[in-house]
């Protein structure tokens, strides 16, 4: 079942709550974007933009659903199956709210050209839209709860599945699981061989010792699973999020606190979760993507722990992973690692066909020298000089043998 627990905090105005934990308060659209100028200026995206707003990706967002007929996200979204078992109409209300506040994170684009809404991390990016859980407050979501577990983890075992049959360039999945599942590893190994990069969310359960740091949070699947990007939340001080999971699984973070999105309904909130933060990094995978599009997921997650912001003390911990995910820093490691540094090497006064080490001259020669004339005949006669010896042995044991007869 989902291991993320509701979270409960006191705010002003109406909140609301779904099934991965997420809390959301209401904001005016006349005042998003520049409420959401602190994520951008945090996530140092920017300078990215120069170069890619995510074309030629699409990112699967495995979730509740994602509505593409909001203002936000029009022409972006193609919707694929929905693997939750349950029957919910994409007409109701309730269907789909957590998936599209993430997908505006991703990769929404505004409206009225752009200036007013949400921007996403990749706005250029396509969505593919593949549902495996339904919201809290969905009218089926009691026939999900009664689920078998396994029923339930092969549901996000095919929604993997089929992102990457479709092509996705990137998964992000803002959910969490308490126990992990065979099909889900495979159907996750399946993604890193086709080198889809995949980003989940660390979870909410915060530390389970409380404040006295002597214990961490349970793990949260599929963050937890190898070659996924498991990402905490931090608030706009950078400081990290009371309800962020504290566990080993945390490789980097990003803003999850009070994060501008757009709701199905229109209307735009502000959400709180280590969803967020997940969705916002998946974003940046989709920059990394866009311009190296052959770079694998091991390289892509490389490209953002060497360039974090925010880095802890001894370089790690378990609450923010090696630190703040810095996508221009990325962006730019990514193209190290793809190997375009070759003309910085050139330009630098390496010739491009030089030899590291010296080369092959600087190859020693062979420890054996080469043999003489003169080395030939001495072993030639050393041979024939055992050739006798050894003929005049097998002589005097054939005529000791005949006398013993």
């Amino acid at each position: 079942m989902l291991a993320g627990r509701l979270l409960v905090f006191a705010a002003a105005g109406s909140i609301a709550a779904c099934a991965t934990g997420v809390l959301a308060t209401p904001a005016h659209a006349d005042t998003i974007r520049a409420g959401q100028q602190w994520v951008l200026d945090m996530l140092n995206v920017s300078p990215v933009w120069q170069q890619t707003e995510g074309d030629g990706v699409t990112v699967a967002v495995i979730d509740s659903g994602v509505d593409g007929k909001v203002s936000d996200l029009t022409g972006q979204v193609t919707q694929g199956p929905d693997f939750t078992g349950v029957s919910t109409s994409e007409r109701n209300q309730n269907w789909g709210v957590h998936g599209t506040w993430m997908a505006s994170l991703i990769a929404g684009h505004g409206h009225d050209g752009g200036s007013s809404g949400v921007i996403g991390i990749a706005p250029e990016a396509r969505l593919l839209s593949i549902r495996v859980i339904p919201d809290k407050a969905d009218p089926r979501y009691g026939a999900y709860e009664h689920e078998p577990e396994t029923q339930i983890q092969n549901s996000l075992a095919k929604g993997i599945n089929y992102a990457v049959a479709s092509g996705a360039q990137v998964i992000s999945m803002s959910i969490g699981y308490s126990a992990p599942s065979t099909m889900v590893r495979a159907a996750l190994l399946n993604a890193v061989r086709h080198n889809v990069v995949v980003v989940a969310s660390a979870g909410n359960s915060g530390s389970s010792a409380g404040h006295d740091r002597q214990g961490q949070a349970p793990e949260s699947f599929p963050a937890d699973y190898p070659g996924v990007i498991s990402v905490g939340a931090v608030s706009s001080t950078g400081a990290v999020a009371g309800f962020s999971s504290d566990n080993l699984s945390v490789q980097v973070a990003a803003p999850g606190v009070n994060v501008p999105a757009q709701g199905r309904d229109g209307q735009y909130w502000y959400v709180s979760g280590t969803s967020p933060a997940c969705a916002l990094v998946a974003g940046v995978a989709a920059l990394i993507k866009s311009r190296f599009p052959a770079l694998t997921p091991h390289l892509v997650a490389e490209a953002m722990t060497n360039t974090t912001t925010g880095r802890p003390a001894g370089h790690y911990d378990s609450q923010v992973g090696f630190g703040i995910v810095d996508a221009s820093g990325a962006v730019s490691a990514a193209g190290q690692l793809a190997g375009v540094g070759q003309a910085a090497f050139t330009a630098a006064g390496v010739a491009a066909n030089a030899h590291f080490g010296g080369g092959p001259a600087a190859i020693p020669a062979e420890p054996v020298r080469p043999r003489g004339t003169s080395s030939l005949i001495l072993s030639a006669v050393l041979a024939l000089t055992c050739l006798v010896l050894i003929v005049a042995a097998a002589t005097r044991l054939a005529v000791l043998h005949r006398g013993r007869s």
